[in-house]
């Protein structure tokens, strides 16, 4: 345990990714193997699940420590991290007798042991390790038990520190990573053994993402040596046929292939030994349909029959990763779509189909294709080298999104809250708000896009300016004038205004215009009008 409280402060104390490498490889070299697999896990989102509800911890905090739940409550506003302002209100007695637990992993199992205990039980276990007096541990052990662990490193950066401390190169381990893998029951040397790739049919290989074009297209060079396709607003997947079992999974590494049982039983029409990668999109008639009918699909145990008439799913094919249960990752890429045009011929239904290469002569002629990419219910494009390989993570240089401009809307501040991490003492979550005649219609939340010296004179505003309170929440006057550019807008039952806006952030704060030029909910129809349905 003492390993992994050292790994944390370092972690935490150091700005260079080198150093942070470094400090989980001599982590690596003196924790010991069950502990480094936990590690893994929690770095990677493979958490245990929460043990008690938030409500009752922070029930017990004030008792332990006898203080308010509104202040409580003040103090967690402030921080912005439930488990650190635990950790900062707990009172402890250094002359307490509890010892820390020996390593990671007996924490972790008294936690899984206790999670269907009744709560008695749960709130000695909490009070036994909240009484120890060391302020980096009860952080660790806040966050344990609070069900979240995000402290400031990536999955991607403890894979380089494996790969350090292995020799295993980096796409392998994470390749290795990827997938559904319980800590509880897989051993260190997993990850350093070819058999464990071997063995288990349903591990997905990590997703080649693209960078968001930086420069014109002229700069690629020539047009002969790159294709073109529709970016469609969607979820990417990837479907795997092995051993006469289809698995279908989600780009953020979830394994959803019973929220898509239409996919799933066209997908077995598949030679075994393949894994496509795609995306998944809401389609009727082989046409594609807006964004939010797929939303309401997401995150579903079960799938009715009238969910599935209404927001039925396709999918649009992009790649070829594995044939005949041959990896054809460094196969160019040219040769991978020629080989998936003739596997997806295969399957007698418009639901699963190729996505189209769109043809071009220049980049001129591209660029006057992309302007249309809503009208294809499409982000933009995709472009790509002829002959890269599929790697793996965010790289750059052989393929690129080069997404349209983002909808824009002149909007107001009407409420605001404080952020999270270094800014949870500032008021940086705003939402915001568009005239209807003399009334102001909230339309859209967003919390980034400003400079720190602009979240700064917002702040002030806000604290100044504050006309109610609501919890964390204050009501401010509409005043300040913003430029919100957002992706996409579609028709919504669950917003006041009836429509949605998607990925919405702060393009620039207008102090050039007053609240009166502001943008109006007729505005937001005509544009709804124009690109949603």
């Amino acid at each position: 345990m003492k390993q992994f409280i050292h790994l944390i402060q370092q972690l935490d104390q150091s700005t260079s990714t080198n150093d942070k490498v470094d400090a989980i490889v001599k982590y690596c070299n003196e924790a010991i193997s069950k502990d480094i697999v936990w590690t893994i896990a929690l770095f990677s989102g493979r958490r245990p699940k929460r043990i008690v509800k938030t409500s009752l911890l922070k029930q017990w905090c004030c008792s332990k420590n006898k203080i308010e739940e509104w202040l409580f409550e003040e103090c967690y506003h402030t921080v912005g991290d439930l488990a650190e302002t635990i950790a900062l209100l707990n009172k402890t007695n250094t002359s307490e007798t509890t010892e820390l637990p020996q390593t990671l992993t007996e924490l972790i199992q008294e936690m899984i042991n206790i999670s269907g205990s009744p709560d008695e039980e749960k709130h000695t276990l909490i009070l036994k390790y909240w009484s120890i007096p060391h302020p980096t541990f009860q952080f660790i052990f806040n966050k344990l038990i609070t069900g979240g662990f995000r402290i400031g490193i990536s999955e991607q950066m403890v894979i380089k520190g494996l790969s350090k401390f292995s020799g295993i190169e980096i796409s392998t381990l994470t390749h290795r990573l990827s997938g559904k893998w319980e800590p509880a029951t897989t051993e260190l040397t997993t990850f350093f053994d070819n058999s464990s790739i071997e063995s288990d049919d349903s591990k997905p290989y990590p997703f080649y993402l693209a960078y968001a074009l930086e420069h014109k297209p002229t700069e690629l060079g020539s047009p002969s040596e790159w294709l073109a396709e529709w970016k469609w607003d969607g979820i990417r997947g990837q479907i795997i046929i092995r051993n006469l079992q289809c698995y279908i999974w989600s780009r953020g590494e979830e394994l959803v292939t019973d929220q898509f049982p239409e996919l799933k039983e066209l997908a077995m029409q598949l030679p075994d030994g393949t894994v496509i990668d795609g995306e998944i999109i809401c389609m009727r008639a082989g046409k594609p349909l807006p964004f939010s009918l797929l939303q309401t699909r997401l995150g579903r145990k079960k799938v009715s029959k009238k969910l599935l008439q209404d927001a039925p799913v396709g999918f649009f094919a992009y790649d070829l990763l594995e044939a005949e249960r041959k990896d054809l990752r460094n196969t160019p890429l040219l040769e991978r779509k020629i080989l998936l045009e003739s596997f997806i011929s295969k399957i007698s239904s418009s639901i699963i189909q190729l996505s189209p290469i769109v043809q071009f002569d220049d980049w001129n002629q591209l660029a006057s294709l992309r302007l249309h990419s809503r009208e294809m219910l499409a982000e933009g494009f995709m472009i790509k080298r002829k002959d890269s390989p599929y790697l793996s993570g965010r790289k750059r240089g052989d393929w690129w999104k080069w997404k349209v401009d983002p909808l824009t809307i002149d909007a107001v501040i009407i409420y605001a809250q404080k952020g999270h991490g270094r800014r949870s003492n500032l008021f940086t979550d705003y939402t915001f708000a568009v005239r209807d005649g003399e009334k102001w219609i909230p339309f859209a939340k967003a919390y980034s896009g400003l400079t720190d010296a602009e979240f700064n004179e917002v702040d002030q505003f806000v604290k100044k300016h504050a006309i109610e309170k609501f919890g964390p929440v204050r009501t401010v006057p509409p005043e300040l004038v913003f430029e919100i550019a957002f992706e996409g807008i579609s028709v919504s039952k669950r917003h006041k205004c009836g429509i949605a806006v998607r990925f919405p952030r702060i393009h620039r704060w207008r102090k050039d215009k007053p609240k009166e030029e502001a943008n109006t909910i007729e505005d937001l129809r005509a544009l709804l009008k124009s690109y949603g349905n």
